[in-house]
């Protein structure tokens, strides 16, 4: 996310992190008390005041709602050999002062940092507050299209070429198992920022160890460390997965008939939606897209998603009313078809039985 290009200290940030930011319903945070580097249960966290951070230009907002994934970043920076705090603490401000100076954000974009040196720091004031919580999240500015709904972590240094430090992949384990544990959040939902937009980021081999990072996350919390695996869709398509992707798109503003034919219309969409989220804009409905589409479906909700989980669960033989409305007769059948695919039977169509559900 923070990604500066070499040489520090004047880091300039990737160009592909600009977009606005999602507010949702949102309340002034708190600030943390001065000079305070508060512990939890997980890895020592210091916070913002403990390594000098400005204040916000203007006050942070949390969110009513907890976060549903994890996403790992690389800061883009050298691949320093100083693991003190000093250099953890300078880099923290040296981020900042380049997301406030000359991006224009209120602070620093992630929720966390990992220094070469294994310290974690809190990146966004407030963040260590809402982690403690457990209920709540602050809006970030780390991933375009999922500033409202992702804990973001930077890892200090490039790693297309090299691995991360084993102390600081260590204690990546030990933060990402923390946060899933305080959110109740499953494995499988620790993404790389590539994931979502286009952008080198984590680096090739950060983002390759993203597999052994979620199987040694789920050793310690539970749970299958599967992630979602998406179909591939393009011009000539068609079927129900493709009135599924019609049905997402028209409740992101999209007008489409959903009629499950994959034409220049629903490619137009999909250009469209890519260009929005910074996603790569081929009009090819594949990995970033889906991910940025798949929002969590549950009992109470309304519309073309619940519509679109609707008409898959009857394609697939399961008896559901076609409505848009997520009741309880919807939740029996979302919970028989997570049951069938040997998924968490919790009546919840997070992004694994999304992408069960079309793939």
């Amino acid at each position: 996310m923070t990604a500066f290009d070499r040489p520090q200290p004047h880091p300039r940030r990737r160009a592909v992190l600009t977009g606005t930011l999602a507010l949702g319903a949102a309340a002034l945070l708190p600030l943390a008390a001065p000079g305070r580097a508060r512990a939890a249960t997980g890895p020592v966290i210091s916070d913002c005041a403990a390594w000098g951070a400005r204040q916000p230009s203007s006050p942070v907002k949390i969110l009513a709602t907890p976060p549903q994934k994890i996403i790992v970043h690389h800061t883009d920076t050298s691949n320093s050999t100083d693991y003190s705090q000093a250099q953890a603490f300078s880099l923290a401000r040296i981020m900042q002062n380049d997301q406030m100076d000359e991006r224009g954000w209120i602070d620093t974009g992630q929720h966390f940092t990992i220094s070469r040196g294994a310290i974690v720091m809190e990146g966004r004031h407030g963040s260590l507050a809402a982690l403690q919580g457990g209920t709540r999240q602050v809006e970030s500015a780390h991933c375009t299209g999922q500033n409202t709904v992702a804990i973001g972590i930077e890892n200090e240094g490039t790693y297309m070429t090299v691995d991360p430090r084993g102390e600081q992949y260590a204690r990546l384990v030990e933060l990402c198992t923390h946060i899933c544990r305080q959110y109740g959040l499953p494995a499988y939902q620790i993404y790389g920022h590539r994931d979502f937009n286009s952008t080198d980021c984590p680096g090739d081999r950060l983002y390759a160890l993203l597999p052994q990072l979620r199987q040694d996350v789920a050793a310690r919390i539970g749970g299958d460390a599967t992630p979602p695996v998406w179909p591939v869709l393009s011009t000539g398509a068609t079927g129900e997965r493709v009135r599924t992707l019609q049905l997402l798109l028209n409740g992101r503003g999209a007008a489409l008939t959903a009629d499950g034919d994959y034409g220049p219309a629903t490619q137009a969409a999909v250009l469209a939606f890519q260009r929005a989220e910074n996603a790569t804009s081929d009009g090819v409905a594949g990995l970033q897209t889906w991910n940025q589409l798949a929002a969590p479906a549950r009992q109470g909700d309304n519309g073309v998603a619940v519509e679109a989980v609707q008409r898959q669960l009857a394609a697939h033989g399961i008896a559901t009313d076609v409505d848009g409305a997520f009741g309880p007769g919807t939740a029996a059948s979302v919970v028989r078809f997570q049951t069938t695919r040997s998924l968490p039977a919790d009546g919840v169509v997070d992004a694994r039985t999304w992408s069960r559900l079309v793939a």
